[in-house]
């Protein structure tokens, strides 16, 4: 097994220019391929996630640009139509992607369209049947291939309407509606008539709806929405703005953040400030609950460990920033008292079980952890167990904020196994993360 070892750091600063936000780029590149018009991206993000969907949209015919190493690729959109109605379309891992893709085929499919959905054996893990039963409530022809309510799928053409709302739950991943969202306009602006969707239960992770609603107005489609409850989908069809610059991943941030917070700082974390479209730069603020110092600029976080020298735990709701929040539970290894995180149920259906991933891995390190459903409460040790070896489960944010069990005062040796699982989003996070000065 590969791994690596990193070293005890008792202080770090420094400046970090962030990659392109995987949540962005991933919309960027569909939207794109969906609108009327060339695009040209900026910033795009260069990892296993962003190549899985740039597969995908060749695959289907899209045209696109070679990415440059700047980030850059041109994307010639279909206005809602694909050149290839019958193809194999690998997802991998890859959430967004393959929700929103699932979603955007099934509504494209002509007569005759055959679409094959599969990815790895934990994307066959991954729920998608609440998407599909609100696909199959409006006309959609979607078959299981093997195990109902879990990919792969098969996609053809079918009948679709939507003269009546349709549910979808919001309690298990937001990307269900982000799918739907991203696919409709492809039905209303040719039927000329707006959709409807009722969300059923608690929408959870609501920042991840507010980029999907941001980007498609961007790319011209205006969705209306009643509090988080109901969303209506006019008649338009998508045009390319032209150009398209993606920010900094907001998720990413969170580590360097978290990483001034223990090293003392200060860390300027570059690519996204104070008006990032990402509800994940909500976590610089729940860290500075905990005492960090955090300051603002308009593309830029400066972060600092707190004055008093140490983190105090929380408790917090982390429905809002469910990804952010991984980074925090390895925080509270650094602060007074008992860190309870909790309306976190989504870890469960990520790339692993992250409650139980997480769980076990902290305990290695000396933590105290209570887990339950949708909650983990984390107790610092008095002193953390060095040179443990965390196994990272094929999950990139593992390996990346476990990372930090190394850094300040209390830092220990650790060993990161698998450290190549963060080609996924940040494909060269270690050698930005060495690169900090001590």
């Amino acid at each position: 097994m590969e791994y690596i070892d990193l070293s005890p750091r008792p202080s770090v600063s420094g400046t970090v220019r962030l990659p392109g936000s995987k949540s962005i780029s991933n919309r960027a590149l569909l939207l794109a391929a969906l609108a009327r018009g060339t695009t040209t991206l900026t910033g795009l993000l260069d990892s296993d996630d962003t190549r899985v969907m740039r597969g995908a949209l060749k695959a289907l015919g899209v045209d696109c640009s070679e990415l440059s190493a700047q980030g850059e690729i041109v994307v010639s959109g279909g206005g809602g139509k694909f050149p290839t109605a019958q193809t194999d379309i690998f997802v991998g891992n890859a959430g967004t992607a393959a929700r929103s893709l699932v979603a955007t085929l099934a509504l494209a499919a002509r007569e005759g369209a055959r679409y094959a959905v599969d990815g790895v054996p934990r994307m066959r893990e991954r729920p998608i049947g609440d998407l599909v039963d609100a696909l199959h409530a409006i006309g959609a022809s979607i078959e299981y291939s093997q195990n109902k309510g879990f990919p792969p799928l098969v996609i053809s053409g079918g009948a679709i309407r939507i003269d009546q709302p349709i549910p979808i739950r919001g309690d298990v991943s937001s990307q269900f509606l982000t799918g739907l969202l991203i696919a409709l306009p492809m039905v209303t602006s040719r039927e000329g008539k707006s959709a409807t969707i009722e969300v059923v239960g608690e929408l959870i992770s609501k920042p991840y709806i507010e980029i999907t609603l941001a980007m498609m107005a961007q790319f011209g489609v205006r969705v209306e929405r009643d509090g988080w409850q109901r969303f209506i989908v006019p008649p338009a069809h998508y045009v390319s703005p032209g150009s398209y610059a993606v920010e900094g991943d907001a998720s990413s941030a969170s580590y360097f953040i978290a990483a001034a917070a223990i090293g003392g700082g200060p860390i300027r974390v570059e690519g996204v400030g104070q008006n990032a479209l990402q509800g994940d730069v909500k976590f610089a603020d729940a860290i500075a609950q905990m005492g960090a110092q955090i300051s603002y600029e308009d593309n830029a976080i400066i972060a600092r460990s707190p004055a008093s020298g140490s983190l105090k735990a929380i408790q917090a709701d982390m429905n809002h920033i469910p990804d952010a929040a991984m980074t925090l539970a390895v925080a509270a290894l650094f602060a007074e008292g008992t860190t309870k995180l909790t309306n976190i149920a989504s870890w469960r259906v990520k790339e692993t079980d992250r409650i139980a991933a997480m769980a076990a891995e902290l305990r290695k390190l000396g933590a105290s952890v209570e887990e339950g459903e949708d909650y983990i409460a984390v107790t610092a040790p008095a002193k953390l167990i060095a040179n443990a070896a965390i196994d990272t489960y094929d999950d990139h944010r593992i390996a990346m904020c476990f990372s930090l069990a190394s850094l300040g005062s209390h830092g220990v040796p650790v060993r990161i196994n698998d450290p190549q699982c963060v080609n996924k989003t940040f494909p060269t996070y270690f050698e930005a993360f060495g690169g900090l000065e001590n």
